[in-house]
């Protein structure tokens, strides 16, 4: 796969005091009555021209030299203090401390959370937010565990059901935060977007690296069949499929940290030109295959090899009898006179 399946956004939320149409509604689903396409009647900033996630299409990203890898400030160093993990509903949540940051960015930033968005288990099913090229994933998955995710999935038995209450939100170890991003941070797309979930406030500043993070089948499965979106008391509502439909570009440019490859993009016209002349390149070498061919079956092969013509086989003699040919040779006779007999053969 080409895309990070499992989307890990460590935003800077700027929260701000809006107001909304019709009735107050603070709950909201991916489907349903208050699903992500009636997100914009409760949560205006939802239908604003600058949405995420979006599609990469990557002929059309613009490349901007000045982008330079970026730089987790303090990642590492964990300290002793436990993190926490919550089920808030829509996703499982990780909190991270203020002193994290990020450096490279054009402003400073700061670590607010991460988490995780994931398909439905079924094949070719997608769950990353971001497409590149159209292309969605439920994330890369290989043989192997990645160790990194276990200091989070280990946990999910203890918050299955959504909400802050107490048995739906556990301490957990620190660990290093860095080990769950990819090892190349200097390849990746930059564009001005949103939250992909309401109030979807639009200032935030995307990055998706290119480089994929690999994690087990195991863990996948674990992901998509643990954590439930319903409370405790409620029926069961399994979480999966809790990403965002791509929203429209707009008239925002996607920049690239890194030169794209030279690749020659035919026009349709310039496709349908080449198409025609591979036909008529097929056709004229089929016309030639045949007239050799009829040309060689038309030819005598006494004509080709006259030298090997046989010549008369003599017939068995008797003794005492000369040989004579038992063909007769036609020839013009003149007027009136009468051709010799042509004598029996013997």
């Amino acid at each position: 796969m080409d895309l990070v399946g499992l989307s890990l956004p460590l935003l800077l939320v700027f929260w701000q005091w809006t107001t909304t149409t019709g009735a107050a509604v603070t709950y909201w689903t991916y489907t349903g009555s208050v699903g992500q396409s009636k997100w914009a009647d409760y949560f205006p900033d939802c239908g604003g021209k600058a949405q995420s996630p979006v599609d990469v299409a990557t002929v059309q990203t613009q490349y901007d030299p000045s982008l330079g890898p970026l730089t987790p400030l303090g990642y590492r160093q964990h300290g002793n203090k436990p993190f926490s993990l919550y089920n808030n509903g829509h996703t499982v949540v990780v909190p991270l401390p203020g002193w994290m940051g990020l450096g490279g960015l054009p402003w400073q930033f700061t670590a607010v959370q991460m988490h995780l968005h994931w398909g439905n288990g079924a094949p070719e099913a997608g769950g990353s937010e971001h497409t590149i090229n159209g292309q969605s994933s439920a994330a890369e998955t290989g043989e192997e565990a990645n160790q990194a995710f276990w200091n989070i999935l280990n946990y999910l038995g203890r918050i299955r059901h959504a909400g802050e209450t107490a048995g739906q939100s556990v301490s957990i170890p620190a660990f290093d935060v860095q080990s769950l991003l990819p090892s190349d941070l200097g390849r990746y797309y930059r564009y001005n977007g949103s939250l992909t979930t309401p109030p979807c406030f639009q200032s935030v500043l995307w990055t998706l690296f290119t480089e994929t993070v690999k994690i087990s089948h195991t863990q996948l499965m674990k992901l998509e069949t643990v954590l439930y979106a319903s409370k405790e008391d409620a029926d069961r509502v399994v979480m999966q499929d809790n990403y965002r439909t791509p929203q429209p570009l707009n008239d925002r440019t996607i920049l690239a940290s890194f030169p794209l490859e030279s690749v020659k993009v035919y026009t349709a016209g310039e496709i349908t030109a080449i198409v025609i002349g591979a036909l008529c390149g097929c056709v004229g070498v089929a016309v030639i295959i045949r007239f050799i061919v009829k040309t060689i079956r038309s030819t005598s092969s006494w004509d080709v090899l006259p030298s090997v013509r046989p010549g008369p086989v003599p017939r068995t003699m008797e003794p005492g009898k000369e040989l004579k040919q038992d063909v007769a040779l036609n020839t013009t006779t003149e007027p009136g006179k009468k051709e010799d007999p042509v004598p029996p053969s013997v």
